[in-house]
C-alpha cells in the first residue's frame, strides 16, 4: 500500500456562503420528488397495480427497466464524472440533467391506466433513473467545492436531512392533495388515473422549484473562477483515462480503492432497509397496511435526524467513526428487530434502525469528498455510483436465498446483517481522513502537476 500524501485546498477556491450551502442542500430537498414520490411511494406504486394487468407485469417490467437503467449507470457514470471535471461545465450538466429528470416526470402525465400504457411508463422512470444518477454524481462532486475540511461532515448531513424531510413533505401534500378522497385540488378526480397523473406533474414542478437556487449559485461561481486548461477528450479518451485511474487506485490510492469496495457494500445493505422494511412490517410484524406509510414517514423523520446529528460528529470525529458506530447501530438493532415479535417491537427498532441510515449515507458522501479533489471529484463520484451499482444484487440475492430455503420473511433480516457485517468488516481496512482545516489532509490522492 502506498505511503498516504496530503494536500491543501485549492488557493482558487472561495469560503462558501451559508447562502450557498443552502441553495445546494434545496436540491436534495426537491429531488425527493423523484425518489419518494415517482419511484417507491406513488407512480412506482401505480405502475405495478393491477390498472396495467393482473399477472405482475407491471412489477416484473420495472424490475427489467431498472436492471437496464443500472447497466448504464455503472458503465458511463464515471466518464460523464470525468468530463465535467475536464471541461469545467459541472453546473451545466448538472442542470442538463435535472431538467431531463424534470421532463421524464412530466411524461410520466401521459401514462394512462391501460396495458398499452405500461411500456411508456416503464421506459420514463428507467430514464429518469439514468438521468437522476447522472445528476448526482455532478450534485455530490459540488460538495468539495463549498465545504472545508471541518465542515464537509454537516453539510453532506444537512443535504441528506433535507432530502428526507422534503419527501416527507411532498408525500403530505400529494396525499392531501390527490390521493386521499375521490375529489381533489382543482378539481380533479380518479378518472382514468387522473389524480395519480398530476401527482407526477406536481412533482415535477417541485423539483424544478427546487433545483433552481443551486444552478444559479454555482454557475456564478464557475463563471468567477479558474478555467480547466485540460484539452477536451474523445470518448475513447476518457474510457482510457477511467481505466488507467482505477488501475492507479489500485496501485497507489489503496485507502481510496478500499473505500470504495466496502462503501459499495455497506449501502447496499442500507438501501435494503428502505427497500424490505414496508413488507418485512406487513408480512411478519402485522403491521396494518393501512397504517405502514405513517411508519414511512416515521422513519424518514428518524432518518433525517441522524443525517443532520451524525454530520455534526462526522466533523468532530471522523467519518470512519460515524460510519462505524452507526453500522454497529444498525446491526444490533436488526438483531433485536429478528429476534422479537408484534407491531410495537417493529415500531420501536424499527425506527432506531432508520436512525442509523441517514449518517451512513452522509457520512459517505462526505468521506469521498475527503479523498478527492474538487479537479477530480466527478470522476471519483462517478466511481462511487458505479460501485453501489455494482453489487446491487448482494443483498437481493441472499434474501431469496435465505426467504427460499426457509419459507419465511422474517429471513429478510439475517440477510441484510450478513452484508451489513461485511461492509463493516472492509472498512477496517480504511484509513479516516482528517477533518481539520487547521492540518492538511490526510488523503492518498495526488495532486497533478500544474504542467498538466
Amino acid at each position: 500500500m502506498s505511503e498516504a500524501v496530503t494536500t491543501s485546498r485549492s488557493p482558487h477556491q472561495p469560503r462558501i456562503k451559508r447562502s450557498h450551502v443552502t441553495a445546494w442542500a434545496m436540491w436534495d430537498w426537491g429531488s425527493a420528488a423523484f425518489n419518494a414520490v415517482m419511484i417507491t411511494f406513488v407512480f412506482g406504486t401505480y405502475l405495478a397495480s393491477e390498472s396495467f394487468g393482473a399477472d405482475d407485469r407491471g412489477t416484473s417490467w420495472l424490475a427489467a427497466g431498472n436492471a437496464i437503467a443500472g447497466v448504464i449507470i455503472a458503465l458511463t457514470a464515471p466518464v460523464i464524472g470525468q468530463r465535467a471535471d475536464n471541461d469545467g461545465r459541472r453546473t451545466l450538466w448538472l442542470g442538463i440533467n435535472t431538467g431531463l429528470v424534470i421532463a421524464t416526470m412530466a411524461a410520466c402525465f401521459f401514462v394512462q391506466p391501460q396495458e398499452s400504457y405500461l411500456l411508456l411508463g416503464v421506459i420514463l422512470l428507467s430514464a429518469g433513473n439514468v438521468f437522476f444518477e447522472f445528476a448526482g454524481v455532478q450534485y455530490n462532486a459540488m460538495l468539495v467545492k463549498i465545504a472545508t475540511q471541518s465542515t464537509i461532515g454537516r453539510i453532506s448531513g444537512l443535504g441528506w436531512g433535507a432530502g428526507y424531510l422534503g419527501g416527507i413533505f411532498l408525500l403530505l401534500l400529494v396525499y392531501i392533495g390527490f390521493i386521499s378522497g375521490d375529489t381533489h385540488w382543482f378539481g380533479i378526480t380518479n378518472d382514468d388515473a387522473m389524480n395519480i397523473r398530476m401527482v407526477a406533474v406536481f412533482a415535477a414542478v417541485w423539483f424544478l422549484v427546487f433545483s433552481l437556487p443551486v444552478l444559479v449559485v454555482m454557475r456564478n461561481r464557475e463563471s468567477t473562477g479558474p478555467k480547466p486548461t485540460t484539452r477536451r477528450a474523445s470518448i475513447v479518451q476518457s474510457y482510457r483515462q477511467l481505466i488507467a485511474t482505477i488501475v492507479d487506485l489500485w496501485k497507489n490510492r489503496r485507502n481510496t480503492f478500499w473505500f470504495f469496495v466496502a462503501s459499495a457494500i455497506f449501502r447496499d445493505g442500507v438501501g435494503a432497509v428502505f427497500a424490505y422494511g414496508a413488507i418485512l412490517g406487513t408480512t411478519v410484524y402485522w403491521v396494518d397496511p393501512g397504517q405502514i406509510l405513517f411508519f414511512g414517514i416515521a422513519a424518514n423523520v428518524v432518518a433525517a435526524a441522524g443525517a443532520f446529528v451524525g454530520g455534526l460528529f462526522d466533523d468532530r470525529f471522523g467519518p470512519k467513526r460515524i460510519i462505524t458506530v452507526s453500522l454497529l447501530g444498525l446491526i444490533v438493532s436488526a438483531v433485536i428487530i429478528f429476534v422479537q415479535n408484534g407491531t410495537l417491537a417493529f415500531w420501536i427498532w424499527g425506527l432506531f434502525l432508520c436512525f442509523f441510515v441517514g449518517p451512513v449515507q452522509s457520512s459517505s458522501r462526505a468521506f469521498l469528498g475527503r479523498l478527492t479533489t474538487a479537479q477530480t471529484a466527478g470522476e471519483m463520484y462517478g466511481l462511487y455510483a458505479t460501485t453501489g451499482r455494482s453489487v446491487s444484487f448482494l443483498t437481493p440475492m441472499l434474501i431469496a436465498v435465505f426467504v427460499g430455503i426457509s419459507g419465511q420473511s422474517r429471513m429478510m433480516v439475517p440477510a441484510i446483517i450478513i452484508v451489513l457485517v461485511l461492509g463493516l468488516l472492509l472498512l477496517w481496512f480504511v484509513k479516516d481522513p482528517k477533518t481539520s482545516d487547521d492540518e492538511p489532509v490526510l488523503t492518498d490522492v495526488t495532486e497533478p502537476p500544474a504542467s498538466q
